[in-house]
């Protein structure tokens, strides 16, 4: 058995998917597969159920995912210890980060982790499905770590910490009814065009809960993936739109509304998979950011406390 055999095996059990595996991995599907069969051969036990629409494990499969989480977090313990002997860190960190978002200063952050650690190399990637893609980028091994919105439920294998919580403003045009007005109630707001980002997106599932929970619909007739971009369409008059202040860097021909009945918060939290330990370079990476934003206290749902594997 080659510790290939158990990182493949792993790759497709967390990923679901051969195809997952094999972009995780940056291999052909066909070695993916080949090394599980061989690993599966020598066990004498078939690990995986394969069909067209997943992969799931077999009760033999069951039992030899901890064992192989165990085996390549002790290997990779071992090489971090090593390159502490010799007196400077290496590795990368692959970290996701939202568009148009800067409450957190990436550049200062890469910037003071390089100074600490200068054998660290930061990758930042992007995700054009916002904050649900990241996290599934995180949980199929793409990412290291990853800054995204906590609307809604707990995100499933994640472990987060929450940074920084803004609260969001309706926005509409200057001319608009509700603009002498100042105020409306979401019931109010139901009978608006709304502007908003894809499925997918914090600022639109942080508006969908909010519009769930008051038992009330709204339609969005303008989809922007780019956030940042959302108040040049409200002004042009297509819609109305709840955004956080600092993506509003020009108030000209845009009027704020408060919303009465209800308290929208936009959140940013760092994540992490639940079920793999943190490198030493990912590990130097999240102590920096610990350093810079200290935790918030919980104050909405979908967010938790640190898991003890990334402490």
């Amino acid at each position: 058995m080659e510790l290939r055999h158990l990182e493949f095996f792993l790759a497709v059990a967390e990923t679901g998917s051969f195809t997952r595996a094999a972009r995780r991995l940056h291999l052909v599907q066909s070695g993916v597969s080949a090394t599980v069969k061989a690993l599966e051969h020598e066990l004498g036990s078939a690990l995986l159920i394969r069909s067209r629409q997943q992969v799931s494990l077999t009760p033999a499969g069951e039992a030899l995912l901890p064992r192989a989480r165990a085996a390549l977090d002790a290997v990779r313990a071992a090489r971090d210890a090593v390159h502490r002997t010799q007196g400077a860190l290496h590795g990368t960190v692959t970290v996701g980060t939202l568009t148009s978002i800067d409450l957190v200063d990436l550049p200062g952050l890469m910037a003071a982790l390089r100074d600490r650690h200068p054998g660290v190399t930061v990758r930042l990637r992007a995700s054009m499905t916002g904050s649900a893609g990241l996290a599934g980028q995180l949980r199929e091994g793409l990412l290291d770590v990853a800054f995204l919105g906590l609307p809604g439920p707990p995100r499933a294998g994640l472990s987060t910490r929450l940074l920084a919580a803004e609260p969001a403003v309706l926005y509409v045009p200057a001319a608009h009814p509700l603009a002498r007005k100042g105020r409306a109630t979401l019931a109010e707001l139901a009978d608006f065009p709304f502007i908003d980002s894809p499925a997918g997106f914090t600022n639109r599932a942080m508006a969908d809960h909010a519009f769930a929970a008051a038992g009330r619909e709204r339609e969005v007739t303008v989809e922007v993936a780019n956030v940042g971009t959302i108040g040049d369409f409200v002004r042009a008059g297509l819609g109305v739109a709840f955004l956080v202040p600092f993506l509003v860097r020009d108030l000209d021909g845009l009027a704020a509304v408060h919303v009465t009945d209800h308290d929208l918060r936009w959140q940013l939290a760092i994540a992490t998979a639940a079920t793999r330990r943190p490198s030493a370079a990912t590990r130097a990476f999240l102590d920096l950011v610990e350093e810079w934003y200290p935790t918030l206290p919980d104050r909405a749902a979908g967010s938790v406390s640190p898991s003890a594997a990334e402490r």
